[in-house]
Formats: structure tokens, C-alpha cells, sequence
């Protein structure tokens, strides 16, 4: 499976976000210097997160983007969805009924066994992202991440251990 690279813009966006303190901003173009990206595409990305409730947006100069909910009520799966949707990458076509060794239609009747492996898969796939929360991340970086974090994006004095490139 392949997801877009947006997927991880937002997945590392967010987990920033829920470095902040409680009602902390960043705007767009703070998210995309942090992270080298182009500005305006990435604007139009955080959206798909505001549209699903990940993310609160506030327009005006102190205006950007924060988390909607608590760091622990968002979950991966949540992210990845708002982005990606929540539809499979397999799709079966079944070809088994075509070509030269075309299985006859009362053999087809059931599902193709291959497409419910790739089912089963794609579920258990979702339901790892859907037990992680941004909660669990926050939980996993190292202690001098957020504070790092929090001093980047709102250009306060102390950048903290003064550890370089950026956490996780």
C-alpha cells in the first residue's frame, strides 16, 4: 500500500500541533517552514483535517491551526482517513472469470479468496492506526521533542536542548 505524501505531511502536521500548549496556533506557512514544505499545497491539506474534525482553524494575525480535540481523541486512523479516505487500495475486478482459464459463474459465487485475504488485511491495518493516538506518539518522542517543537513553530527565545533537525 502507498499513500500519498500528504499523508505523512498531516500525520507529522498534527503530531506538532499536539506538541503546542492548549490553544496554541500554527499557521500554514509555520507548519510548511518547519517542515520544507510548499506552503499553499499544504494549507489546502490541513483543511481535509479542519473538515474532519481533527483540526480547528482561526483566521487573523494570530490566526492558524490547532488541534480540535484532545491529543488522545484523535487517532491515527482519523488523520489518515481525513486524507485518504476509508476505502481500500485492493480492489477486486475479478479477473478469475476471464481469459482462457475463466472459472464459470456458480463457481464465483463466494467471495474471491484473495480479495478477502486483501480485506482482512486492509481492516487489521485500519485497526492498528484507529489504537494509536496522538497521545500514544507524544508519549514515544523523546523528552526534549515538544518543548523544541513549541519553540520553533511560535518563535520563542529558547529552542531547548538545542538538538537539531526534527523530532519524529
Amino acid at each position: 500500500m502507498k499513500l500519498p505524501v500528504s499523508t505523512e505531511w498531516l500525520l507529522h502536521c498534527a503530531t506538532s500541533l499536539a506538541q503546542l500548549e492548549p490553544r496554541a496556533t500554527a499557521s500554514a506557512a509555520q507548519l510548511a517552514e518547519h517542515y520544507d514544505l510548499p506552503a499553499p499545497y499544504l494549507a489546502k491539506q490541513l483543511q481535509a483535517l479542519v473538515r474532519a474534525g481533527v483540526l480547528a482553524a482561526t483566521t487573523g494575525p494570530r490566526g492558524g491551526f490547532r488541534l480540535a480535540r484532545k491529543p488522545a481523541e484523535i487517532t491515527l486512523l482519523q488523520i489518515v482517513e481525513a486524507v485518504d479516505g476509508p476505502s481500500s487500495p485492493y480492489e477486486c475486478r475479478e479477473i478469475r472469470q476471464q481469459g482462457r482459464g475463466a472459472l464459470p459463474a456458480e463457481e464465483c459465487r463466494n467471495a474471491c479468496i484473495l480479495a478477502a485475504k486483501m480485506a482482512d488485511a486492509h481492516d487489521a491495518w485500519r485497526r492498528s492506526l484507529a489504537g494509536v493516538s496522538l497521545a500514544d506518539i507524544l508519549g514515544e518522542l523523546p523528552a526534549w521533542a515538544p518543548e523544541r517543537t513549541r519553540s520553533l513553530l511560535t518563535g520563542a527565545k529558547d529552542a531547548g536542548s538545542g538538538r537539531r533537525g526534527t523530532p519524529r
